[in-house]
């Protein structure tokens, strides 16, 4: 069973890489953007499935399947739920809505399975799903935060921000000045918003930015934790099912 992994964030793909050894799968390949999977595509047999991102480095991976005829099953990853699910179900083997679930990724590969003794192929429409994904693709993170200060708005770029923290069930902002600002969205709601390069979530209680980390501790039970410039109201600590993907996020 010849499987690969089209994901242009490489923490990603190899944190799914990972899901799939633990299920029997061993991935031939990993590929990040359209022009290197249009290279191997040309250059090697085609696989029997495919688990594809839809927003690469530099491009659509839609353009990979524009300018090469290829056959394999495949099953989505991706982030954009609210947009093009039906697309996704009616044209795919399945979708997987990241972070991707264990079980979610058992059944999908378990309905790939089910097709191969009746050699069943699912037509895949690209133009039906480019209309349903509308301007979501053209995704564009966060890049401030309007605060309220007494009677006054503040404007935080996020630039200056250190690291997103939830204390006595508020969720607040720390900057590099070493200001806290409580604001009115939650650590879950963050995710949509964060540049995920620059910001990851340590636990349930924290998300920091990469260029804020100051030091990175062996902490107890295989856990890590983290010193910022100025940020010191409680330990930031890599939960242990996390430290992989922290230390691949870091690389």
């Amino acid at each position: 069973m010849n499987v690969i992994i089209i994901e242009d964030e490489k923490p990603a793909a190899r944190r799914l890489d990972r899901m799939l050894q633990k299920i029997g799968v061993t991935a031939m390949a990993m590929l990040h953007s359209v022009e290197e999977s249009l290279t191997w595509f040309n250059e090697n047999e085609h696989p029997d499935l495919i688990f594809l991102d839809i927003q690469l480095s530099d491009g659509l991976s839609f353009e990979i399947f524009e300018n090469i005829d290829i056959n394999s099953a495949i099953i989505f990853t991706t982030a954009y739920d609210e947009y093009a699910l039906q697309a996704f179900k009616l044209n795919s083997i399945d979708y997987l809505l990241k972070p991707i679930d264990t079980d979610d990724l058992e059944n999908a590969y378990t309905k790939f399975k089910e097709r191969i003794p009746t050699k069943q192929k699912v037509a895949i429409d690209f133009d039906d799903i480019k209309k349903l994904l509308v301007n979501p693709l053209e995704r564009e993170y966060k890049k401030r935060f309007t605060i309220k200060v007494g009677q006054h708005l503040k404007m935080v770029s996020i630039d200056t921000i250190e690291c997103f923290y939830s204390e006595n069930k508020g969720t607040y902002i720390h900057t590099t000045e070493g200001r806290d600002y409580l604001i009115d969205l939650t650590l879950d709601q963050l995710e949509q918003e964060l540049e995920p390069q620059t910001f990851f979530r340590t636990s349930r209680k924290f998300y920091v930015n990469v260029n804020a980390i100051k030091d990175i501790i062996s902490y107890t039970n295989s856990r890590l934790q983290i010193k910022l410039n100025t940020y010191q109201h409680q330990d930031i600590i890599v939960s242990r099912e996390r430290v992989r993907d922290f230390k691949d996020w870091l690389e």
